[in-house]
């Protein structure tokens, strides 16, 4: 298993008008969470487009547990739990200022080939990176 974690603070644009998170910005923080997951281990989301192979989002799935208020300072937890294959899972969980669980989520992306749109496994240099953690 793979864990990584990055913070980020609620600015007064991502609020509503009651101070709370907007609930559309979960799914911002969790492409925050796995670019930074995927960087951790060494390897580049762009370099990996660069090279011809997308990663769109297949399933999203949020759970609001609590609001994150304006001017917390979040913690995102990125959780990798299995190999990617042609689909690779993404866990989240993210918890406020005070530790607090405030939301937890899952995105499942497939790993595209540019120029034709089909299906294709996890590029070599992942999977290896990634290999390590599940040994």
């Amino acid at each position: 298993m793979y864990i990584h974690e990055t913070n980020y603070r609620v600015r007064y644009a991502d609020t509503d008008q009651m101070g709370y998170m907007y609930y559309g910005n979960y799914a911002r923080l969790y492409e925050i969470g796995r670019v930074e997951a995927l960087r951790g281990l060494g390897f580049s989301y762009k370099e990996m487009e660069d090279s011809g192979i997308m990663m769109p989002v297949y399933e999203n799935i949020s759970k609001y547990i609590q609001p994150a208020l304006y001017d917390d300072l979040l913690t995102v937890r990125t959780i990798i739990k299995s190999l990617p294959g042609a689909r690779m899972v993404f866990n989240y969980e993210i918890l406020n200022s005070s530790g607090l669980l405030v939301h937890t989520g899952q995105t499942t992306l497939v790993f595209l080939k540019r120029e034709n749109n089909r299906l294709t496994t996890a590029p070599r240099e992942l999977f290896e990176k990634l290999s390590t953690f599940f040994e």
